[in-house]
């Protein structure tokens, strides 16, 4: 079984932010595969289905960024679910608008969810899907930035990318992560 955690806040005032690009990835696994993703448990919406022939739960915590690490670990210890099978999807102010990086591994680079699931799990041995937001304009106060909304200009790059980071989660279930950063750690 994987465990498939895409990162955001809950409330309608942070929908289609920048920060909620996990969600937003979430939500079109959850079409693309048919999988509702309503059952409130693990303090996360989650929904349970197949993708590639391997059981999965899509996730989407609802204890607001910086406590991710709770509903995941929650979940990941009442399923057995190894690291390895963990797959965390998210914002990241260091790649291009809509650049897609999948790593095996790796620091928190600042990101208070991710920093909170590696709490959790004592551990940053996961897979991760980051997210291009783009970089933060100078003078601007990050959180502001990260809670902003994409220009029209970014969101005619962002909804191929999340086709593509369906795709790319399909591609690690199905022919490992190696396979997925060939295809999709391009600029």
């Amino acid at each position: 079984m994987k465990l498939i955690v895409g990162l955001g806040n809950p409330g309608m005032q942070y929908a289609a932010t920048r920060h909620n690009i996990g969600f937003e990835v979430i939500d079109s696994i959850a079409e693309t595969y048919n999988i509702s993703v309503m059952k409130n448990k693990y303090k996360a919406l989650i929904g349970e289905g197949n993708i590639a022939g391997e059981k999965v739960i899509l996730m989407k915590p609802q204890t607001y960024m910086n406590l991710s690490g709770e509903a995941v670990k929650a979940c990941m210890d009442f399923h057995k679910i190894s690291n390895e099978d963990l797959i965390v999807i998210y914002d990241d102010i260091s790649l291009q608008v809509g650049q897609l990086r999948i790593r095996k591994s790796g620091s928190a680079g600042g990101h208070n969810g991710i920093k909170n699931i590696i709490a959790q799990l004592g551990t940053q041995e996961f897979p991760r899907i980051k997210f291009g937001v783009g970089e933060k304009p100078a003078g601007w106060d990050l959180a502001n930035y990260v809670l902003g909304r994409f220009s029209e200009e970014d969101m005619k790059v962002i909804g191929p990318r999340v086709t593509d980071a369906v795709k790319a989660t399909e591609t690690i279930i199905k022919s490992g992560i190696e396979k997925a950063m060939n295809n999709y750690n391009k600029k």
